[in-house]
């Protein structure tokens, strides 16, 4: 029984009888970045299932199986079972979201893929996102989708994001709020409703979860790139 945990190529074995730290400090080093954690995520065995703790106290991380089909937002304080073979886990400290891969040789669920005919508007649940809206959340999760291997990449301000589409920065504002409220209303935590939340907390909140639910793929570049044509 043993998993591994991948972060850009630097691969680290969890065991039962030995778990792995990820952050500034630990077993898996991610950098120097001074708003990550010392200690901020924890793999460990527990009777035979391979759980993920947070250990810090501001950071939170996005998880999903590794065909999007399950999510889940980690709070710290929170610990939560990895109970699929293959896992990625997001988050972010500062300006610098990352992304690691976790996978396990002896996971007690897998998940199965149904395959889905559609008319090129992107929908999930009871939730369908204009072109509009979908290329706002391209626009945010741009530089992570084109780094082209699992690792670190940046989420852009408002403004930077409206730039690129060619918008004012309040119809991007616009826009954002739209979409923060249709996943609100489907469940998703961290996009609304909170006094404390901020405007940049609110998009990484956004791309980490189009991320981990597939909202946006690589391959969905292309509308980005049509309108530079």
């Amino acid at each position: 029984m043993k998993a591994t945990v991948d972060y850009c190529g630097e691969i680290h074995e969890v065991r039962p009888e030995k778990g792995v730290c990820v952050g500034r400090e630990g077993d898996l080093v991610i950098d120097d970045n001074p708003y990550l954690h010392r200690r901020f995520l924890e793999f460990t065995y527990v009777d035979g299932l391979l759980w993920l703790a947070n250990v810090g106290n501001a950071l939170t991380a996005t998880i999903a199986d590794g065909h999007g089909l399950v999510q889940t937002w980690l709070s710290p304080g929170a610990r939560v079972p990895l109970v699929f073979p293959h896992c990625v886990v997001w988050f972010t400290a500062g300006p610098t979201t990352y992304e690691i891969d976790v996978a396990q040789d002896a996971a007690p669920f897998g998940t199965a893929v149904e395959e889905q005919s559609g008319d090129g508007a992107t929908t999930m649940g009871r939730v369908s996102f204009t072109p509009d809206q979908r290329l706002l959340i391209l626009a945010l999760a741009e530089d992570i989708l084109r780094r082209g291997n699992r690792g670190a990449g940046s989420i852009p301000h408002s403004k930077t994001a409206a730039e690129r589409l060619g918008w004012t920065t309040t119809k991007f504002n616009r826009k954002l709020d739209n979409v923060c409220e249709k996943l609100s209303k489907l469940g998703v935590r961290g996009l609304v409703g909170s006094t404390d939340r901020t405007a940049s907390n609110r998009r990484v909140r956004l791309v980490e979860y189009a991320l981990a639910a597939r909202l946006v793929t690589i391959e969905d570049l292309a509308w980005l790139d049509s309108i530079d044509a």
